[in-house]
C-alpha cells in the first residue's frame, strides 16, 4: 500500500480505483487490481 500526500494523482491510475473514507483517514481502493491500494497521511 501507497502512503501519499495527494491522492488525486493516484486515483486516474486504473478505472476501478474507488475514494473511500475511513476512521478519519482516505483510501483508495481497487477490487480488480489489488495493487492500486493507497492511503493519505
Amino acid at each position: 500500500m501507497k502512503v501519499t500526500n495527494s491522492l488525486k494523482a493516484l486515483m486516474g491510475r486504473h478505472r476501478a480505483n474507488k475514494l473511500v473514507r475511513r476512521r478519519g483517514r482516505v483510501y483508495i481502493i481497487n477490487k480488480v487490481d489489488k495493487r492500486y491500494k493507497a492511503r493519505q497521511g
